[in-house]
């Protein structure tokens, strides 16, 4: 995968397999400190010990339709291409934390993406999980809260296509204000 967004959307896929009702993505960018971090936390079923284990090999799956999972050991792979770190610490019925760390000046470190496009996605299929996600850059933060925009919406669905489209606006506005001087 050429984009974090693409990552960040199998990730929270696994998130929502895993019946999590809460999804948090954080991501910051420091180029000072030459950090650029994804962190996805959900308060789904957990992994088990054993399982964990091996969550970063590609023949490790959940998946019953085939016999290999590359979301894990790609976005594992990414991080440490680019120079950076992987992590993941879950807990059976607790949920999952997994953060990928990628040296920010680093050549090889893939661009976010369409991370808009890939949150109304979520927002518009998964109406039941409250999504937040949290973007830090030196000049600014935004943070995006699902419950925020229901409660805002009294009763009108959040998935509606005129909302969808507002959201993604919403979203992709703030995040050029945010990012505005980086580069």
């Amino acid at each position: 995968m050429n984009q974090l967004s693409l990552h960040i959307l199998d990730i929270v896929q696994n998130s929502i397999k895993a019946k999590a009702t809460l999804i948090e993505i954080n991501v910051d960018e420091n180029p000072a400190k030459n950090i650029y971090s994804i962190e996805i936390i959900d308060n789904g079923n957990g992994i088990e010990p054993e399982f964990l284990k091996t969550i970063d090999n590609p023949f490790t799956t959940t998946q019953t339709t085939r016999k290999v999972g590359l979301g894990i050991p790609l976005l594992k792979q990414n991080a440490e291409q680019a120079g950076g770190s992987f992590e993941i610490k879950s807990e059976p019925g607790k949920g999952t934390r997994l953060k990928a760390v990628f040296l920010h000046s680093h050549i090889d470190r893939p661009i976010m993406g369409d991370i808009a496009g890939t949150m109304t996605i979520l927002i518009a299929s998964e109406m039941h999980i409250r999504f937040i996600y949290r973007h830090s850059t030196p000049l600014s933060d935004f943070e995006f809260d699902t419950d925020e925009v229901n409660h805002e919406l009294e009763g009108t669905p959040i998935n509606h296509p005129d909302i969808i489209k507002a959201l993604k606006s919403l979203i992709n506005e703030n995040l050029d204000m945010i990012e505005a001087t980086l580069t």
